[in-house]
């Protein structure tokens, strides 16, 4: 199954209209989902990721925007296409605070619809992607990368020859030679620029890239060890588990979305 959204709308003609034009132009990809109102979209959203909400402004005991506000406070940020039979700019100034992506005007036309819709999954799979990149890269990393594109000293080379080689055995011995650096001396150098020892720098690498592979690809987990330089799965496991606190493969079930 695709995306799934969710239209929040009190008028049975006005939802049922809304959830069948994305159906159709969806071709059976998405399921949509509807609510009356906003408690029972509140309980949608405790029982499914949605992905993008399309809610109307004026209803029942709950407005939409008082709806926006109670998912905030519940740690739900969904893509959001607000619909009214108001043009107030204040209703929109306050839609607009809360993320919405689009504003539209009832009787909404159907070609707008679909515009807002095609935009708003667009903001959809920026955020996923965005996430994915938090989720995968390692913060002690980041600035290192900074420092191996703008310097060009001993360390920022070895750094770079980490990254080309992953795959290999990398020891700390090899590692100081290709940089014409005595190992004592690297081991020194490389915790001093890098407030990280040389071979938990290579680990992270390692792990960091185990986890790319592990949500991007289907490739067992045998084989991703080998692909990220750890000659037996057990240890490479082992080590994963370390670092992430699950194994790899508790690790890719958790983002197989």
């Amino acid at each position: 199954m695709g995306k799934t959204i969710l239209i929040v709308e009190d008028e049975p003609r006005t939802r049922q209209g809304l959830k069948k034009a994305i159906e159709l132009w969806g071709e059976g990809k998405m399921e949509v989902m509807t609510a009356e109102n906003g408690e029972q979209a509140l309980s949608a959203f405790d029982e499914h990721r949605i992905h993008l909400l399309i809610t109307d402004i004026r209803m029942p005991e709950m407005t939409g925007l008082e709806l926006l506000a109670k998912l905030e406070e519940a740690g739900h940020k969904p893509v959001t296409i607000v619909v009214s039979a108001y043009s107030e700019f204040d209703y929109a100034q306050e839609a607009i605070r809360f993320g919405v992506v689009n504003y539209l005007l009832k009787p909404v036309q159907k070609k707008k619809l679909i515009d807002a819709f095609e935009k708003a999954l667009k903001v959809n799979e920026s955020r996923e992607h965005e996430g994915l990149i938090k989720k995968v890269v390692d913060s002690s990393l980041v600035e290192l990368e900074k420092m191996e594109r703008a310097e060009d000293s001993p360390i920022e080379k070895a750094i770079a020859y980490v990254s080309e080689n992953l795959k290999q055995k990398l020891s700390m011995k090899t590692v100081a030679e290709t940089v014409h650096l005595n190992p004592s001396y690297f081991s020194v150098l490389f915790k001093e620029k890098t407030n990280l020892t040389f071979s938990d720098y290579v680990t992270r690498k390692r792990i960091q890239a185990a986890k790319n592979l592990l949500i991007q690809t289907k490739i067992p987990v045998s084989d991703i060890a080998e692909e990220v330089g750890y000659q037996t799965s057990k240890y490479f496991i082992k080590m994963f588990k370390d670092y992430e606190g699950i194994t790899p493969s508790q690790y890719r079930k958790e983002h197989e979305e």
